[in-house]
């Protein structure tokens, strides 16, 4: 049997959950003897869709037997998808649910499939994250994904729906980099009203993100309102253990979602696909954690609150 070969995309090298599934994909490769490229589309959905139909297209040189990608932008590729499967290549979609899947599937026999994140949980996960932090309720920052993202918007209807009513929240957009929340944070700290404004916790849908928010307090406040930024709770997301993990033992973040990886996964599943052991089914999702648990969260504010005499 030759040696396989996949191509996978990712959206940028400026995210900790990126380069983890970079690495998993990598390991993954290693172990099962397949010949692995990884490419990143600079956060643009046209460089995506431009870098892909180049492989997919090249007459030059041996053409991957897969292409296992996350998307970039609101599309998921399917007329990409369908040039893939047309030239004999399997697809996977990552941390999208993309329903084009089922028609393609009906019609070519190359493996086609989504791994993704239940990124309502991951939001509903933040919701009951904001309620161990603020069990008096109170006002939060929310750093949201890109707009056009199906994943930010999943995650904030999940943390909308497990929100208690009590805590309010003020929204702004990222691009899952730590540059794109502190440019958001910077920006919003020079109008008058956002001195105004109560916030009791910072929270992000990425890590990074809230790392970003955090520098932005850091950079462009001073003196006591500096100090009061800088202790409030900051939550995350991705929760990589050289970085989420880690900056919540540190005291950095209060709290994070643990999401795992999947590109390993994705290997495996198109090497077992290619061995005749399983077809893979269409849809497949990975489960988040939250960390610390929530339980240990709100107990670790009960006992805060009591040495403050709260």
């Amino acid at each position: 049997m030759k040696k396989m070969k996949f191509l996978v995309s990712l959206t940028t090298k400026d995210n900790d959950y990126q380069q983890e599934q970079a690495s998993a994909a990598e390991r993954a490769a290693r172990k099962f003897g397949v010949d692995l490229q990884i490419i990143y589309a600079e956060n643009d959905s046209i460089t995506q869709s431009q870098q892909l139909l180049k492989t997919i297209q090249s007459p030059e040189g041996p053409r991957p037997d897969a292409i296992i990608f996350e998307p970039v932008g609101g599309t998921a590729l399917p007329q990409v998808a369908r040039a893939a499967a047309i030239a004999g290549m399997g697809w996977v979609v990552l941390n999208r649910d993309a329903d084009y899947l089922t028609e393609l599937r009906k019609t070519y026999r190359v493996p086609l499939f989504s791994i993704t994140s239940d990124h309502e949980e991951i939001g509903r996960i933040q919701g009951r994250q904001l309620e161990a932090l603020l069990p008096k309720g109170g006002s939060g920052l929310y750093i949201q994904g890109p707009s056009e993202s199906s994943a930010a918007k999943q995650r904030t209807a999940g943390m909308y729906e497990t929100k208690p009513v009590n805590i309010q929240v003020k929204t702004m957009k990222g691009q899952w980099t730590e540059e794109s929340a502190y440019k958001a944070v910077s920006s919003w700290l020079r109008l008058s009203t956002s001195h105004e404004t109560r916030v009791d916790v910072i929270a992000a849908q990425d890590d990074s993100m809230a790392v970003g928010a955090r520098k932005a307090f850091q950079d462009h406040t001073a003196d006591e309102a500096r100090t009061r930024w800088l202790t409030l709770p900051y939550i995350g997301c991705d929760g990589m253990p050289k970085t989420g993990q880690a900056w919540v033992r540190s005291g950095l973040l209060a709290a994070t979602v643990i999401v795992p990886a999947n590109t390993d996964q994705a290997v495996e599943m198109l090497v077992n696909a290619a061995q005749g052991t399983s077809q893979p089914k269409e849809r497949s999702m990975t489960t988040p954690l939250s960390y610390p648990p929530v339980e240990a969260l709100a107990a670790m504010q009960r006992e805060k609150a009591r040495a403050q005499g709260a």
